[in-house]
């Protein structure tokens, strides 16, 4: 069912995933669905405001902000689009309440009557303890909520639902991701549709390779908001299905995590700057192992293009991966490697980490130590002789490859389609020549 004019609002208690969920729901619903962040949130970080000490600040800053997010909503709405909203005021309100927070209490009744009225609210729901937990795995403590409160919050907005009869579905949290991202989906009334292909030949596979930060998970989206039928005929690109081992990562390092709060040691990782670094180069040829048994359980149908993104750092970096992968992937697949240099790679890692939501792996942020020690260098230039394109010798096999200068950075379709553009039309003529 294709939504249509709707504001849905999502709500929970700190930690629960609801940044992480919504950001999901956006790349794989890019044209029915628009994410409007947690209003809250953004005042306090554009404004510089203490959430817990400045509380008649954020209040009079609150008040200034919500004539644009009316405008927003209103906007995504007539447009006829899916306006989902992450928290709301009203869950300001419960924990004004929880934090004895008068000023905006007595604020509370104008603003309301201002308030865009939602269509629905989704309750994402993880009891407060867990809630702790995760708190504590994000490492945030500047958002850091202790339990008394939210008990004392979540008994408020419980009394705040009640009172305005409001239609909340409440969506469990406390369980695998898989499990919960389905019924968040089936909760807002989204079913994925592929697109019709048009039957051309495309890539079989493509592999994306490049530092962190350099371009692929926006060359995905680029290339998940296309057209089908100008994906296939200009980029050769057809219906998209992704690999990609990063996921398999973040997961080793939430099992660490476990262990960890077990008072076992951590295996695999320990924790730099905030975020993860990598204690065992073993997980390197792990990770490709774990591709090939996920790539080899695939059923894809035809006119399928399979894109495996991974980065990989050091001397003999992608030529160790590239030899570890399955034959059968290899005989089908041509590479393209996304160039930037360590500098800029480190710049947009920077700038494309946010905090608010660093518990999430959409978001995730190499830390400096890491990014030196793993991805300083790599053998790709070694291994394609500088080349820009020509074909890697594989395992026996002559695997086509393109290198893409992907600099200086651009957000701008009528700058990232050319630049796609000539790229795969060279590796297309390669893999398959006239």
């Amino acid at each position: 069912m294709k939504p249509s004019g709707r504001h849905i609002v999502v709500e929970g208690l700190p930690a629960v995933g609801k940044s992480e969920m919504l950001a999901l729901l956006a790349r794989f619903y890019p044209h029915d669905v628009r994410i409007l962040p947690e209003l809250v949130k953004s005042v306090v970080e554009e404004e510089g405001i203490d959430l817990f000490r400045e509380r008649d600040r954020l209040t009079r800053a609150l008040v200034a902000a919500l004539p644009r997010r009316r405008a927003e909503t209103a906007a995504i709405v007539a447009s006829g689009g899916l306006c989902l909203e992450e928290s709301h005021l009203g869950v300001h309100y419960a924990y004004s309440v929880a934090l004895d927070d008068r000023g905006f209490q007595a604020a509370y009744p104008r603003l309301e009557r201002e308030m865009p009225q939602p269509d629905l609210f989704v309750r994402l729901d993880i009891p407060i303890e867990e809630s702790i937990a995760r708190q504590e795995a994000r490492g945030t403590p500047r958002y850091a909520i202790d339990a008394e409160r939210l008990r004392r919050f979540r008994a408020e907005l419980d009394r705040w639902h009640t009172a305005r009869r409001t239609s909340c579905v409440v969506v469990g949290a406390d369980r695998p991701a898989s499990e919960t991202a389905r019924d968040f989906e089936a909760a807002l009334g989204l079913s994925y549709r592929q697109s019709e292909v048009p039957a051309i030949p495309t890539f079989d596979v493509l592999l994306l390779l490049g530092r962190p930060a350099s371009g692929k998970s926006e060359f995905i989206d680029f290339m998940r908001r296309a057209d089908p039928a100008l994906r296939a005929h200009q980029f050769h690109v057809g219906r998209l299905a992704i690999a990609d081992d990063f996921p398999i990562l973040w997961q080793t390092f939430e099992q660490d995590d476990a262990w960890e709060r077990l008072g076992r040691p951590r295996l695999h990782s320990r924790r730099a700057d905030g975020n993860y670094a990598v204690s065992d180069d073993g997980l390197w040829p792990f990770l490709i192992e774990r591709l090939n048994d996920a790539i080899r359980s695939r059923r894809d149908p035809a006119g399928t293009t399979l894109v495996v993104e991974f980065s990989r750092g050091g001397p003999s970096a992608y030529r160790d991966a590239l030899a570890r992968l399955a034959p059968e992937l290899l005989d089908r697949a041509a590479a393209l490697y996304l160039a930037v240099s360590f500098d800029e790679s480190w710049r947009r890692n920077l700038a494309r980490y946010d905090e608010k939501r660093r518990s999430g792996i959409l978001s995730h942020s190499v830390p400096r130590e890491e990014m030196e020690r793993t991805y300083g260098a790599d053998d790709w230039s070694d291994l394609t002789d500088g080349a820009l394109r020509g074909f890697l010798g594989v395992g026996g096999r002559n695997v086509p490859f393109a290198t893409l200068a992907n600099e200086p950075e651009s957000t701008d379709s009528a700058v990232l389609g050319p630049r796609y553009r000539e790229a795969l039309d060279a590796l297309f003529a390669l893999q398959r020549p006239a």
